[in-house]
This record gives C-alpha cells, sequence and structure tokens, in this order.
C-alpha cells in the first residue's frame, strides 16, 4: 500500500476544520497547518484587520500564496479557510497536491460553533444566518467539486469524526493503490 498523501479539509467555517485537522494530524504523526493562522503570523495581524485594510480580495490574494507554498510540503494535514475554495487556482492546487476532504455541517449547527466568534469578518453582519446561508448557497458546489471525501460534522465530536477520516483515507490509498477509484464520492481522475 502506498503512503497516505497529503490531507486538506475545506469547508464552511464552523465545520471544525482547524480542531479536526490538529487531532488528525497528532494521530498521524504529521505537521499541522491552518492556512488562516500561516496568514496572521506572516502578517503580524489577525484576519478581520486584513478584511479592513485590504479587503477581502487582499485576503484571498495571502491565501492562495500560502495554499502554493503548503500544498508543497509532503506528509501533512491543512485546515484551509472557508473561502479557500473560491479560488480556481486554490482548487486545482489542493486536488493535485492531496486528498481533500470536504467538512460540512448544517448552518444550524455552524451558527452554534461561531456565536462568539468575533474574529470572523464575514459573520459582522445584522443577520448572520443569511449570511451562513448565502455562503454555502455560493461554495457548497465548490467544495463538492473540490473533494475527494465528504464527512459530516454535525452533532459529531472531533473524534469520531477523525476516526471516519482515517478509516475512508485508508480505503482511499488502498484503492488507489489499485487504480479504483469509484467508491469514493467526489473523487475523479
Amino acid at each position: 500500500m502506498q503512503a497516505l498523501p497529503n490531507l486538506f479539509l475545506v469547508g464552511p467555517m464552523g465545520t471544525g476544520k482547524s480542531t479536526i485537522g490538529r487531532t488528525l494530524a497528532a494521530e498521524l504523526h504529521r505537521d499541522f497547518f491552518d492556512s488562516d493562522h500561516v496568514i496572521e503570523k506572516r502578517c503580524g495581524c489577525n484576519i478581520p484587520w486584513i478584511f479592513d485594510v485590504e479587503g477581502e480580495a487582499g485576503f484571498r490574494i495571502r491565501e492562495a500564496q500560502v495554499i502554493d507554498e503548503i500544498t508543497r510540503y509532503q506528509g501533512i494535514v491543512m485546515a484551509t479557510g472557508g473561502g479557500a475554495v473560491m479560488h480556481p487556482t486554490n482548487r486545482r492546487l489542493l486536488r493535485e497536491r492531496g486528498v481533500v476532504i470536504y467538512l460540512s455541517t448544517t448552518v444550524e449547527q455552524q451558527l452554534r460553533r461561531t456565536a462568539r466568534d468575533r474574529n470572523r469578518p464575514l459573520l459582522q453582519c445584522a443577520d448572520p444566518e443569511q449570511r451562513l446561508r448565502e455562503l454555502l448557497e455560493l461554495r457548497d458546489p465548490l467544495y463538492r467539486d473540490t473533494a475527494t471525501l465528504i464527512v459530516s460534522t454535525d452533532r459529531r465530536s472531533p473524534r469520531s469524526v477523525v476516526a471516519e477520516i482515517r478509516r475512508r483515507t485508508r480505503r482511499y490509498a488502498t484503492s488507489t493503490s489499485r487504480g479504483c477509484h469509484s467508491d469514493l464520492p467526489g473523487y475523479s481522475l
């Protein structure tokens, strides 16, 4: 069986990408990267500040640079920001350089998980629930198109999600070593 490739987590805010990514990386003895945290560290400021000063477009340029760099590493787990799939180059790089796992959940679960988080500039609006619905409608097809695997995090513990990811990526590694991909939703050659 071939070695498991890079694992990249995509999905909306509040699906648990960072928490699940850290746990998954620890269990697999891999380095973990959170693209949003890498951007903040390099910039020396938080994401809301970047949005305020450079706008979303400026943030997305920084994000694309970080994703290009990090996806070149080998044997890693990376959590992306919720909007990373908006850039076609990001989608292509993620697909080409690893297994992309779409972590999905309901808007209601996202609201519960992000309710007190002021570090989410796209939710600093009058109706966060409506904003989450709009973002999901726009991005869900892109998450699905990019994903190798889709895993729901709704009402589940991070450990149970990690166990499912490990089980399904083991099956993925086995099937790709035999050239068989038919059992993998979202996977295409």
